[in-house]
């Protein structure tokens, strides 16, 4: 089966892939995720024109952070994960920020062009449809890496990038993101490209600046040689995040037990006939929205924090 972009009535472009279809839902939420939000993230009329007007007025005073104050869709993404708790949304904005501020070597520039190589050597990848309850789910395939055609650099911004994808999706705002880590295939050229510096950069981001709902990460498949891997990050996990990790080792119906696997492609331990998505389409697809990725360059701290 040849794979190809294509675009619908709504100029939006999807890869069909069999009776799936790969595209992002940038739409807005329709009842089914209206309710859920309500629930989960108190997410009603009053709660949001209250939470906008105030995250605007916290933002007016942050002179140096450059954000569009007239778009409500920019800011609701971070309201989302503070379930409209504007102050909160304030304080995370600053911290995503200035985190990308004072780390240009991971955020600056980020474009689908400068990690296409990443994804086309299918490093790091997500499941084509969503999973339980409408999540998303991210993929780093350790045994697909080659740290002479990809740094740690290029995967953290990849990562990145990524989720700054679910970022823009109103439904993965309320669902969340699920992480598969399969350490098949890790060696120990692999484990010394991670420093105890870069650890904790990466887990600073992770646990206090990423606007996404974490559901879980799930590592499967570790090789003994993980724990020399672990030991690297696991001083600068909080208690929060660590309540989120689960090794499921090679024990795969532990893993099914948190994602079903019906819903999972058989590349990723399911039974879910499904064509599989090559990388390089995957950065064709992202490219299209290159627009949109300039955009999120140019937002952020002008001037020294």
């Amino acid at each position: 089966m040849v794979l190809s972009i294509e675009c619908g009535s709504d100029k939006v472009p999807y890869v069909q892939l069999g009776e799936h279809t790969l595209r992002l839902d940038l739409e807005e939420l329709n009842e089914e995720y209206r309710e859920r939000s309500r629930i989960e993230l108190r997410e009603t009329p009053e709660n949001v024109d209250r939470a906008l007007h105030k995250l605007r007025t916290l933002l007016k005073d942050e002179e140096d952070l450059n954000v569009p104050l007239d778009e409500p869709a920019f800011l609701i993404k971070f309201l989302r994960p503070c379930k409209f708790y504007p102050d909160s949304a304030f304080r995370l904005m600053k911290r995503y920020y200035k985190f990308k501020y004072k780390h240009p070597e991971l955020s600056s520039n980020l474009m689908p062009i400068t990690i296409k190589h990443v994804l086309e050597d299918d490093v790091i990848s997500f499941v084509a449809v969503r999973l339980d309850h409408g999540c998303r789910m991210m993929v780093v395939d350790m045994a697909k890496w080659n740290v002479k055609n990809v740094t740690v650099t290029d995967m953290f911004r990849t990562i990145l990038l990524v989720l700054e994808v679910g970022m823009i999706e109103p439904m993965t705002q309320v669902a969340g993101v699920h992480v598969l880590l399969d350490m098949h295939g890790l060696t120990l050229s692999h484990i010394w490209q991670f420093t105890p510096s870069f650890a904790k950069t990466a887990l600073e981001f992770i646990q206090e600046c990423t606007a996404i709902r974490l559901k879980g990460i799930h590592i499967v498949n570790q090789p003994f040689i993980f724990k020399m891997l672990w030991s690297i990050f696991k001083p600068f996990i909080g208690e929060k995040l660590r309540k989120r990790i689960f090794f499921h080792g090679t024990d795969i119906s532990s893993f099914h037990s948190h994602i079903s696997k019906e819903l999972l492609p058989k590349a990723y331990y399911g039974t879910l006939d499904i064509p599989e998505l090559p990388g390089s389409l995957l950065a064709d697809i992202l490219i299209q929205y290159n627009e949109e990725f300039e955009n999120c360059n140019k937002i952020g701290y002008a001037k020294g924090i």
